[in-house]
């Protein structure tokens, strides 16, 4: 590794974050599914359980919604709200805007 450059450094960054975002997802509907049967096993609904709509949210204002997502890794994403994320750091200092960003 240290005879990488740093472009190729970044590189392998962003395939790691994307695997680790890729399993990450992955894993998270795995899980859903397994909840998912097991409620319909007992007679319920999921949503019924946890009392999320059928968008998987709690309530419709749309506080918390993205507005911002990584080009490169969708999944990483940001409200615009509280501390910008190390990602969105980065994209403006590589020369991006907010309005680059926007999802």
């Amino acid at each position: 590794m240290d005879s990488m450059s740093l472009d190729d450094l970044r590189d392998l960054r962003n395939q790691i974050d994307r695997a680790i975002s890729s399993y990450e997802t992955r894993r998270r509907k795995e899980a859903m599914a397994a909840l998912e049967r097991t409620a319909k096993e007992l007679g319920f609904n999921l949503n019924e359980l946890t009392g999320a709509s059928s968008r998987g949210r709690r309530g419709g204002s749309g506080e918390g919604q993205a507005k911002y997502a990584h080009p490169e890794n969708p999944s990483q994403t940001w409200s615009g709200r509280g501390r910008r994320p190390r990602w969105v750091t980065e994209q403006i200092e590589s020369g991006k805007s907010l309005e680059d960003l926007r999802a």
